[in-house]
């Protein structure tokens, strides 16, 4: 898991994201350090859950093992994922990740409603690091 990127379980999930108090941007993944925003005197930055809903921005397949760091065995065999973009309900931020297992890019329609839930990005016999996916909605976990 990424501390600090997401929070909660089930129906309670969320990506954590930073607002400006200045300027209102807001950012993810979160920023701590300062505005990211050019024109902006610089403000406190607070920690906020996102919008658990978006809509489908962009997406695409990928059909290639990706390099370090990404965590993936090379004794196994590779299996495709399809990464989606989503705009955010209230936020209006584009944020990128994998749709839910078992989604692919014939399931996916620009505009189409999904929601964040979380996810798996791998395991061993030690760890499970938990990421986040996007599922369309109505679409049974």
């Amino acid at each position: 898991m990424v501390t600090g990127w997401f929070a909660g379980e089930g129906d309670d999930f969320r990506l954590l994201g930073t607002r400006c108090s200045a300027c209102t941007s807001v950012f993810f993944p979160r920023e701590d350090a300062f505005c990211r925003n050019p024109g902006c005197p610089g403000g406190e930055l607070v920690e906020m859950p996102l919008s658990p809903r978006g809509r489908v921005w962009s997406y695409t397949d990928s059909r290639y093992r990706p390099p370090s760091p990404y965590v993936t065995d090379p004794e196994l065999s590779w299996e495709p994922y399809t990464l989606i973009a989503v705009e955010l309900e209230s936020e209006r931020i584009v944020v990128l990740g994998q749709a839910a297992p078992g989604i692919t890019v014939a399931d996916l329609t620009v505009g189409m409603e999904v929601v964040v839930v979380p996810g798996v990005l791998n395991e061993d016999t030690e760890t499970t690091w938990t990421t986040w996916h996007w599922r369309p909605t109505g679409v049974a976990a």
